[in-house]
């Protein structure tokens, strides 16, 4: 059993729906998809031990396998600058978190203009499905996306790309570098792999996928986990 399987096989023991997003992106990282630096904390010492590894500006997250809506739920701080306001963050999202195996993500802060989103979702009649669109708090509503059959080709990761109503913003456009199609379209055929070999792997959601410097970095993700 390698990492990955046991990883969800801990969760599913446990009986959870859905991996942390530290487990998510662990999933992630294990298929070279390029992900935040992080490092999950749950105490005062940890956490200061962690912004001096990572560095400031950064991001505090609550983490738990019970909190996928992390934003909406107040559960996380933006653009910490020092060690009294992570602390402070640190303590409130704590207090907030009801579950006992909840932490706290000290998170490198990602700067981009771009967002992008990526997912996977297993259909019953065709399995696992990738989807690809524009990102960010807008996804719901813009609904601007579209979506290929696992196992993916290059050619179908580049066609996906095209389809969206937004796909210039991949484009070098006011004062932002070109995207690295390249280097997305990868993410995209990984994430149609990862459907393929995990079975109980229901969905993904890597939301946003954000454009720093025309490289794509997985913000943040959320694995949606099916019982056996």
């Amino acid at each position: 059993m390698n990492a990955i399987e046991k990883v969800i096989e801990r969760a599913l023991g446990k009986g959870a729906a859905s991996l942390s997003e530290n487990e998510s992106k662990e999933v992630l990282a294990a298929y070279n998809i390029p992900v935040t630096r992080e490092i999950p904390v749950k105490s005062v010492d940890e956490l200061l031990k962690a912004t001096k590894e990572i560095g400031y500006p950064l991001v505090l997250k609550g983490c738990s396998a019970d909190i996928s809506h992390k934003t909406e739920k107040g559960l996380v701080r933006m653009d910490i600058r020092n060690d009294k306001e992570a602390q402070a963050a640190f303590e409130e999202i704590m207090s907030d978190i009801d579950d006992l195996d909840g932490m706290v993500l000290v998170q490198e802060l990602i700067k981009g203009k771009r967002e992008l989103v990526v997912g996977l979702t297993r259909d019953p009649q065709f399995g696992p499905c990738v989807m690809f669109g524009l990102g960010g708090i807008f996804t719901e509503i813009l609904k601007d996306i579209s979506f290929r059959i696992a196992p993916l080709e290059k050619r179908d990761a580049m066609e996906m790309m095209q389809e969206i109503k937004a796909s210039k913003i991949l484009t070098a456009i006011r004062g932002m570098v070109e995207v690295d199609i390249e280097s997305l379209a990868d993410i995209l055929i990984a994430v149609g792999r990862i459907g393929l070999e995990n079975e109980n792997i229901k969905e993904i959601d890597i939301n946003p996928l954000i454009i720093s410097d025309g490289k794509p970095i997985a913000v943040d993700a959320l694995v949606i986990l099916e019982q056996p």
